[in-house]
């Protein structure tokens, strides 16, 4: 079993979204993912001015470049923003300010930033124009994913005709309280047979026995788990940071935000998330293959070429 995972903001201490980067903070990120058994990441950016992101994006590419541990663990990058919804809610950790609309545009400046590494963009289908956006990502070969987001299905189908793929960490990225039955969980669970589904399987962004309901329903097939980690990961209780935030986690081990509103990321690593399908879940050793390593490089494009 080869754990691959798509969305990795930070690890052990260093935030791949902080301005404080460094070859060695780096390097100390990369041994302890492999030491806990990751085979391979996306490094993850989430929504900022697009010049602040081309900066971050743009140091990692390289700083990696130069050292060998990191090209073998961080295989491209995961452009989390910033063309999601900036509604409260569906905004989520997103800094809302940052948040715009989708646009080739700046899609291009954020695919030069990475040096061609761009694997996988988050964004919301409602916000992308015509999907002119993510027809573009998707004929420079990046696998598109809503997220954040709250388009209506009609907008959804027509986003998975212009090449749209995935959904990220679904249950997460919208409001706590929304129509109990035309809600983008539901529009996108009704569409496991176009999208991959991502989950972040720790038990608090989506309860186990709700995460249970969802994978008897739609199946293994389509379904990957990530870990959605920020720095704090592998570290316990403390502060932390992600892109600025300052984040307090506590003995749950749980990432919110200062008010204590919303979820910053996670803290979970794949141990845990092993030891979750298993104990939790009732997965066995082939179901968890499936979900953390065979579909996530069936899902993305250039892995799978």
């Amino acid at each position: 079993m080869n754990p691959f995972d798509l969305q990795v903001n930070g690890y052990a201490g260093t935030d791949f979204n902080g301005d404080n980067l460094t070859a060695e903070s780096l390097h100390l990120a990369c041994e302890a993912l492999a030491e806990d058994g990751c085979d391979a990441i996306l490094a993850t950016f989430i929504t900022d001015e697009i010049p602040t992101l081309e900066r971050r994006i743009g140091k990692l590419v390289e700083l990696r470049e130069k050292d060998e541990l990191a090209r073998r663990i961080i295989t491209g990058i995961h452009i989390e923003g910033p063309f999601i919804n900036p509604i409260k809610g569906y905004v989520g950790a997103h800094p809302p300010q940052a948040v715009k609309p989708a646009n080739v545009d700046d899609a291009k400046r954020l695919l030069a930033a990475a040096g061609g590494l761009t694997r996988l963009v988050t964004l919301a289908p409602e916000h992308d124009e015509g999907s002119k956006t993510t027809a573009f990502l998707a004929s420079q070969g990046v696998t598109i994913s809503a997220g954040h987001c709250d388009p209506s299905l009609d907008q959804l189908n027509a986003a998975c005709d212009a090449g749209l793929t995935m959904f990220t960490h679904l249950g997460n990225g919208c409001p706590i309280q929304m129509h109990r039955h035309d809600n983008i969980i539901q529009r996108a669970l009704s569409l496991h047979d176009r999208l991959w589904l991502c989950f972040i399987p720790d038990g608090v962004h989506v309860p186990f026995f709700v995460l249970k309901n969802w994978l008897a329903s739609i199946g293994l097939e389509r379904t990957i788990f990530v870990t959605d980690a920020i720095s704090a990961a592998r570290l316990g209780p403390g502060r932390y940071t992600l892109a600025g935030w300052d984040i307090l986690i506590g003995d749950d081990l749980v990432a919110r935000s200062p008010d204590g509103t919303h979820f910053v990321g996670s803290t979970v690593t794949v141990p845990r998330i092993k030891a979750n399908a298993y104990d939790h879940l009732g997965m066995s050793e082939a179901d968890l293959k499936q979900v953390i390593d065979v579909n996530p490089r069936l899902a993305i494009r250039h892995l799978c070429a």
